[in-house]
């Protein structure tokens, strides 16, 4: 079956079995491999990715639930750059063995959209779904905090830039 969604802002037609999990039509049939498979049951959050914005995870998602919807992955999530959560991560030196990253990342993003000051407990409520075998949980929150700050200065400096 062919399944068209927007993936990373650009149209694709992924011609897999509409009960394929999104996971696998990414990874072995766009060649997007920074979204990882970790359990298959959607428990550990390794393969999140955003479905209209939302963060979900691909590997329980059949493409047949997908179609007509834009699907961001972490190669799409910060456009033509760099997203302020990638740059926090770098700085915060969150990753470890990394495997866990991309999902935790877009996680992360989604965190930010609804609490775009979160405290710690909001971020280790929204995060706990997301594992972290190195336990860089530290490292993680202080990057999420460092986006933040981050999008906030940008924000603020957009809205500074429209006042005058």
């Amino acid at each position: 079956m062919a399944t068209k969604i927007t993936l990373n802002g650009e149209s694709v037609t992924l011609e897999v079995a509409d009960d394929t999990p999104l996971l696998w039509a990414i990874r072995d049939h766009a060649g997007l491999t920074g979204t990882k498979f970790g359990c298959g049951i959607g428990m550990c959050g390794a393969c999140t990715v955003h479905i209209n914005g939302r963060a979900t995870r691909s590997c329980i998602t059949p493409v047949s639930d997908v179609a007509g919807t834009s699907v961001t992955t972490i190669e799409g999530l910060g456009g033509e750059g760099a997203h302020p959560l990638q740059d926090a991560w770098v700085k915060a030196q969150a990753p470890q063995c990394g495997y866990c990253q991309s999902g935790q990342i877009m996680q992360a993003a989604t965190l930010l959209q609804d609490f775009p000051n979160p405290t710690d407990e909001q971020i280790n409520e929204v995060m706990s779904g997301n594992l972290c075998r190195c336990m860089a949980y530290v490292r993680i929150r202080e990057a999420i905090h460092l986006a933040s700050d981050a999008m906030g200065a940008t924000a603020s400096d957009a809205e500074e830039k429209a006042d005058a």
